[in-house]
């Protein structure tokens, strides 16, 4: 009860400095881009000659491509499951406007974003069996996902730290493979959600460094933590149209790994980058446990290396239902 109080305590703290975090990392809703800019207009006269367009050029992609966008899809669709976990955490209340609330809500409106556009591509693609990608986002939304840090807002903030990274990584892979493939409306999309999601990475990881200054012991055995229950993929649940819960994650991942748009060698750079960033081998007057969290937090990246230099990839492509 103590340390969740300390917790609650650091969450009023950050709370104070909301208006800045809005400034800093999220858009005027004004000004910020919708995905009816990058689609084609169905009030225009040439609609229909574009979405035509539109599909030849997505004949152009290959298979393992298309298993990854529709996969980064149905986890962009899944919000409504992260804006519910995130207003489950400690220090987070509903009927508070001002506060963490007001940040959640904000930040999910941005996200929402994301999945409206990527659907409605693959909408007009014509490469994509629709029902089944629906079928599999109701199923990852109805299902939730329990990623191991309860209420916890610092474990919970690692976890958005690192996801936030590693979806912009996706996107910003996909958007480079897009622009290889003469793809170039699709790459301008993919370009644009991952520049979202490094403004997004860059809002959690200053929630962390913030609670690192104040609470530096609890923060590095929360990272810790996380990090020996590794980071789940929001898109871990999939399933497909028969509702079996069965290794489709896997195979999404194997297709990513293939295409090079999410390895686990980026698994490992992300956590890189965040020891760095949060300057962990400098970071003094801990105690005993987070020092040693420390220690393993510091070793864990060239462990990890070891055993990423022993997987082997498998070239057999899944046949995934939602692709035509």
């Amino acid at each position: 009860m103590q340390k969740q109080n300390v917790r609650l305590e650091v969450m009023n703290c950050l709370a104070q400095k909301m208006d800045n975090f809005m400034d800093d990392y999220l858009m005027p809703i004004e000004t910020n881009w919708q995905p009816s800019d990058f689609l084609p207009d169905s009030s225009n006269e040439n609609f229909f000659e574009e979405v035509k367009q539109l599909q030849e050029l997505a004949r152009e992609l290959p298979y393992d491509y298309w298993a990854v966008l529709i996969g980064d899809t149905i986890t962009e669709e899944a919000l409504p499951t992260y804006e519910s976990w995130l207003m489950a955490m400690d220090g987070v209340s509903p009927s508070e406007s001002q506060g963490w609330s007001r940040w959640v809500r904000s930040w999910t409106a941005e996200e929402n974003r994301h999945g409206d556009l990527l659907n409605k591509y693959l909408y007009l693609s014509g490469r994509v069996n629709m029902r089944a990608v629906e079928t599999s986002t109701q199923y990852l939304i109805a299902d939730g996902f329990d990623i191991g840090t309860s209420s916890d807002p610092y474990k919970n903030f690692i976890y958005t730290s690192f996801q936030e990274l590693a979806t912009n990584i996706s996107h910003r892979r996909t958007a480079s493979l897009a622009k290889n493939y003469g793809n170039n409306q699709l790459s301008r999309m993919c370009g644009q959600i991952a520049a979202d999601e490094m403004r997004h990475a860059k809002a959690y990881k200053t929630f962390v460094a913030n609670i690192f200054e104040i609470d530096a012991s609890e923060m590095m055995i929360a990272f810790s933590d996380m990090m020996k229950l590794k980071i789940v993929m929001p898109a871990h649940f999939l399933r497909e149209l028969n509702g079996a819960k069965s290794s489709l994650y896997e195979h999404f991942s194997d297709a990513a790994q293939r295409v090079g748009v999410y390895t686990t060698n980026d698994y490992i750079s992300i956590m890189e980058s965040l020891i760095k960033d949060w300057g962990i081998d400098k970071l003094s007057d801990l105690n005993d446990s987070a020092e040693k969290a420390r220690d393993y937090l510091m070793l864990l990246p060239d462990r990890l290396k070891r055993v990423a230099e022993r997987m082997k990839t498998p070239s057999l492509e899944y046949q995934f239902s939602w692709i035509n």
